[in-house]
């Protein structure tokens, strides 16, 4: 990939235009090290090549994408080709202009960001052009870095392309301001971009118009503002936009604020309890508002004191000012609480400490952030992100590689701060403030994983020690790396007017840096995040900073699965058991493979580590494993409690990291506290008041199951083992032994059940012996004597003779359920909104009724046996075939009512404040 620069060379000479700007001449640019590569060596070459088939099937198995002859690298996942292929190769597909190559679309990217520096001046010489081009392509091929979707997208295919994901956009208290809202928001929500808004600047219902009418209130716009973000969608796909709505807690209308989305969500109850299709898409949730957008409540330390003392708190007129109405803080910030744990609405935002950490506070204030609630800086302003792989800085030894990490730092924030100045925006406002302060997001993802295969526990002090120190030295030497850029290119306009309280907030990151613990921490480690923080605090006394923010961590959710990464952001792993889903059909099962390197990391012998991995394998859970210490178990604690185990980290646990790590982010974390079904209101206070206590930024938690969405794929479904299937030992067992029909007495309890699918009405009716299994089942459809009728009694009697003669109710659930033909549709049971025929529904209601999920029948033991006899699965490289990822076993129960993957069906899992897809790599929010 060490192309032909002398273009790029000729453009050195700072005398081309940028986007109708005129660029400066080199100060003397930048030195850039190589660290990575070799002079006159391609970092692509490298690397082993392979040509792949590229393909995505949808929930239903029909191919949802593929692309044939792909090249890719050798060590990429299939889930890391597929994610690419469908989402960031650019041209028409069966043209000969459609990308073929990672090869060349990771060339693209970077032969047009060496250009652009190279004609903005950031390059002292030639030598220092091609280090970069080569340092940074090492860095995208190798997965230890990489940019936010729109760059992928975009870069070496327009001119000027957009390449911020993130944006925040203002609002005046005029009708013209918030129609120029909504076209701003609908034209980012078109191109896939996320936004952001406070709509406090908006009069309240309470208070007059000019003419003496009564205003509006930012709630009933919001409804406006809400079903455009419905009908034009995100990207021009059916995922539906992403966008955050703020209210500060003195505004007038906050109550109506507070209460909007859950008074909506009683009312989608209704119409689901009416027969209304309850998917994520469906008629319930599209028929109410406030369903396209995150909310949150603005709330300053005076609040949360009167929250605290039990004291009154008053809002105030948005027009002059004056006192409106008093509540009692605590009840107050008691329906903020309940709404939460109704439906995840709102979460909270920390206004005094946001602007507390404001570096450019002298400018204006923070007012709101983005959708994903990590960038938060001035109105009418955009991001570009960047996330830099943490698993791939480790050495040999398993430790952390402190100076390949800093370069790589390095490397990523010059791409970066290049991209601001030659990309476009969607407005005038954020197009100047773009480049006058030129914020930037550079975060990190694999962090659970990270921790895991160190051997640390996530719910730890050493854990969060070690996660601190890592985000100090990002941030340090992003700072740090702003600041020598500063002194080459100059800092950013707004610097000069901001000086005094930037350097505040520098020392107080350096502050903070130097009251890491050291425990859990290596020396080196510990001492170079304090000695970032030193250099990025003298080199910007004396030179400025070139950019007002350096850092944030996303959720990193489509450019995750192109990394390879484990664990998305900060979050911890979800499961140690994990599934790959065949092209054929059926699950081939994994254990997570940061396990091994954990126990190695923890010195367990070789023979040690397989029993463990053996028993986790059969198991699904690593409690009970054979010479695991007890002390190491919390090492393998994860989001959600196994399958047969009772281990998982505790919401307080999240939060704990969170607070661990704001302190050294320039914008905030996007990350949703998941707490379980049965968290009490009162839970969701504590989490709150802790969040504000920890000093996070903001703060959102969700309830699992708190909505009344269900997943278009049942939840229990059970995954079958691609080495054998599940019914097949089983029927093989019942048929060598000498069958016996058991018949059931003459008088038994029965179970009666009424249904309709697709219009077609029925009964089920299910006779059961006297332990309550059952053992016989009759359907009687309304329309006596039509094929299906007729069909359907004769296939309940064999399912009678099948359950009567033996064969295991599980056999015949896990065989028959998802069987898809017609009629099939919406069927008016909350439990089954969506059946794919006749068949589908009554074993997956059978299901619901007979096998509870803690039931261990004979069927698994008898394929967990076989599975235990075998060596352990490992993952392996496939050509021609995909492999995608697929969530996990029991991830479905934590996440029921997920929605929905707009690309291929598959049920999503959530991924800081929004979702991604573990098939196909889609995700919902920002990009």
């Amino acid at each position: 990939m060490e192309r032909d620069l002398s273009a790029t060379a000729a453009a050195m000479d700072g005398k081309e235009t940028v986007a109708g700007l005129k660029t400066r001449a080199p100060a003397g640019g930048l030195t850039v090290e190589r660290f990575f590569t070799t002079p006159g060596v391609d970092p692509a070459d490298e690397l082993a090549w392979e040509l792949r088939t590229a393909s995505i099937s949808g929930e239903d198995g029909k191919s949802v994408f593929e692309q044939k002859n792909v090249e890719v690298p050798k060590s990429w996942s299939m889930l890391a080709t597929n994610v690419v292929a469908s989402k960031y190769f650019r041209g028409t597909p069966g043209t000969p202009e459609r990308e073929t190559s990672v090869r060349r679309l990771v060339g693209r990217v970077v032969d047009t960001l060496t250009r652009w520096g190279a004609e903005g001046g950031y390059f002292a010489t030639a030598t220092d052009r091609d280090t970069f081009h080569a340092e940074l392509t090492h860095l995208l091929l190798r997965q230890k870095a990489a940019f936010n979707s729109p760059v992928w997208f975009n870069v070496g295919v327009e001119e000027h392309p957009q390449c911020s994901a993130c944006f925040i956009n203002s609002v005046g208290d005029s009708m013209e301001s918030i129609l120029g809202l909504a076209k701003t928001e609908g034209m980012l929500f078109k191109y896939g971009s996320g936004t952001g808004s406070n709509l406090s600047t908006i009069r309240s219902s309470k208070e007059l118009l000019a003419g003496g009418g009564t205003a509006s209130g930012p709630v009933s716009f919001m409804k406006g503002f809400d079903a455009f973000a419905g009908v034009i969608k995100s990207g021009g796909k059916t995922r539906r936009a992403a966008k955050m709505v703020i209210l500060n807690a003195d505004h007038p209308d906050v109550l109506d604020f507070i209460r909007c989305k859950s008074n909506e969500e009683k009312k989608a109850w209704a119409l689901i309890e009416a027969g209304y299709d309850p998917s994520f898409n469906g008629e319930a949730y599209s028929s109410v508002f406030f369903q396209n957008s995150n909310n949150s409540v603005r709330v300053t330390d005076e609040f949360m004191r009167a929250v605290m003392n039990d004291s009154a708190w008053t809002t105030r007129a948005v027009r002059d000012g004056r006192p409106m109405d008093t509540f009692k803080a605590r009840e107050l910030f008691r329906e903020i609480s309940a709404a939460a744990h109704l439906c995840g609405d709102p979460g909270l935002q920390f206004d005094t400490t946001i602007n507390t950490w404001h570096t450019c506070s002298n400018t204006d204030r923070i007012n709101a952030s983005n959708p994903c609630s990590e960038y938060m800086f001035l109105d009418d302003s955009a991001c570009n992100l960047a996330s830099l792989n943490l698993m791939h800085f480790r050495t040999i030894d398993g430790d952390f590689d402190v100076d390949a990490f800093k370069h790589a730092v390095d490397v990523v924030l010059l791409a970066m701060e290049i991209i601001v100045g030659f990309s476009k925006y969607p407005s005038e406002k954020i197009s100047q403030n773009s480049h006058a302060f030129r914020p930037l997001g550079l975060g990190y993802a694999n962090l659970g994983a990270l921790l895991m295969a160190t051997g640390l526990p996530y719910d730890s002090d050493a854990g969060r020690n070690y996660a601190a120190a890592i985000t100090s030295l990002m941030c340090g030497e992003a700072y740090a790396m702003s600041a020598r850029m500063a002194g080459k290119m100059g800092p950013f306009d707004g610097y000069a007017k901001n000086e005094e309280p930037f350097l505040g907030v520098i020392r107080k990151h350096r502050k903070a840096a130097y009251n890491v613990s050291p425990e859990g921490v290596s020396q080196e480690l510990f001492e170079a995040q304090k000695k970032s923080w030193d250099e990025a605090l003298a080199l910007g006394t004396e030179s400025g900073y070139r950019n007002s923010q350096v850092t944030v961590l996303a959720p990193t959710g489509t450019i995750g699965f192109m990394m390879d990464c484990d664990t998305t952001g900060i979050e911890p792993d979800i499961a140690l058991i994990k599934y790959k889903k065949l092209v054929g059909g059926g699950m081939l099962k994994i254990v997570n493979q940061t396990v091994p390197q954990a126990l190695e990391k923890l010195g367990y012998p070789q023979t040690q580590a397989q029993d463990i991995i053996t028993y986790l394998d059969k198991h699904e859970t690593i409690e009970g494993a054979p010479h695991l210490k007890p002390e190491h178990l919390p090492v393998f604690d994860c989001a959600f409690k196994p399958a047969k185990g009772q281990r998982s980290i505790h919401w307080m646990g999240h939060l704990k990291m969170m607070g661990a790590t704001q302190p050294f982010l320039s914008g905030a974390i996007s990350k949703t506290v998941n707490m379980p079904s049965d968290a009490s209101v009162e839970d969701i206070e504590k989490a709150y008041i802790e969040a504000w206590r920890l000093g996070l930024k903001a703060v959102a938690v969700y309830r699992d199951g708190c909505k009344r969405t269900q997943p278009l794929n049942t939840s229990k479904e059970k995954v079958k083992d691609t080495k054998t299937a599940v019914a097949e030992p089983a029927l093989a067992a019942v048929k060598d032994a000498n069958a016996m029909r058991r018949r059931l007495p003459d008088e038994r309890q029965a179970i009666t059940h009424k249904f309709s699918i697709g219009g077609h009405e029925g009964y089920l009716t299910v006779g059961m012996y006297e332990d309550g299994t059952p053992g016989e089942l009759f359907c009687v459809m309304a329309k006596e004597g039509s094929v299906v009728s007729g069909l359907m009694d004769s296939f309940a009697t064999a399912v009678s003779l099948a359950l009567q003669y033996g064969v295991p109710l599980q056999v015949l659930v896990d065989k028959f359920s998802h069987t898809r033909f017609e009629p099939s549709g919406f069927t008016g049971n909350p439990a089954v909104p969506i059946a794919k025929s006749i068949v589908d529904y009554i074993f997956r209601w059978l299901s619901l009724k007979f096998l509870p999920s803690e039931q261990a029948d004979g069927v698994e033991a008898a394929v967990e046996k076989q599975v235990a006899a075998e060596p352990v699965a490992k993952p392996v490289q496939v050509t021609a075939v995909a492999l995608p990822m697929s969530t996990p076993r029991k991830t479905y129960l934590n996440q029921a009512d997920a929605p929905p993957c707009h690309t291929c069906g598959e049920i999503m899992v959530r991924n800081g404040a929004c979702y991604k897809c573990s098939n196909c790599g889609t995700t919902s929010g920002c990009s």
